[in-house]
């Protein structure tokens, strides 16, 4: 009896184990989806680049700063595109790394160990995290470029906005050197 029970609980876990195949779904998704937003990051870096080709011959200068602050709102909305993909392939490889298998072609390259380094979901979380940060100060610097201050509050709400993106750049900094402090330590033990 106690055999069955074990073949039974080893058939069990194998095949619960089979399952995390399924992941692949999400990274295939995922790569797919980062492929897509690069491509239309090049496309909007492409009209941008159009649009900057008459920068120079323009004559008059307040049609000059509008192109230029128009040309300044697509270029950040072209960081915002990459920024978005590298998300997407962040978590691709890092949910492929969790879950499927090491990337193994990967690790072979010098430059590309450093950016698989992910042994668990915190790491990816924070990977993760640390870059949707970014594309959260960007789009702040996008909507800050076309905002106009009419009086004193609108000046206060950006300084403020200003103060607290700071604050959670300095914030996440000190926990990722904090982080380093007590993976440093605990490789002395």
């Amino acid at each position: 009896m106690k055999e069955e029970i074990s073949a039974l609980e080893r058939n069990f876990e194998n095949g619960l184990w089979q399952v995390r195949w399924t992941v692949i779904i999400a990274v295939v998704c995922s790569g797919v989806t980062a492929l897509a937003m690069f491509y239309v990051a090049s496309v909007d870096a492409y009209h941008v680049l159009n649009l900057l080709l008459d920068y120079g011959t323009l004559s008059d200068n307040e049609v000059r700063r509008g192109v230029r602050a128009l040309a300044i709102g697509h270029v950040v909305e072209v960081v915002d595109g990459f920024l978005l993909a590298i998300v997407l392939l962040i978590f691709s490889f890092g949910l492929y790394e969790l879950y499927v298998s090491k990337i193994d072609t990967a690790y072979d390259q010098e430059s590309a160990s450093h950016m698989l380094a992910i042994d668990s979901l915190d790491d990816l979380k924070s990977r993760l995290g640390k870059v949707i940060l970014m594309i959260l100060i960007v789009k702040f610097f996008e909507l800050a470029i076309s905002m106009e201050f009419t009086n004193v509050y609108d000046l206060l709400l950006f300084s403020i906005g200003i103060v607290l993106i700071s604050g959670s750049l300095f914030l996440t900094e000190f926990s990722l050197g904090k982080k380093a402090g007590k993976d440093s330590r605990s490789d002395k033990t």
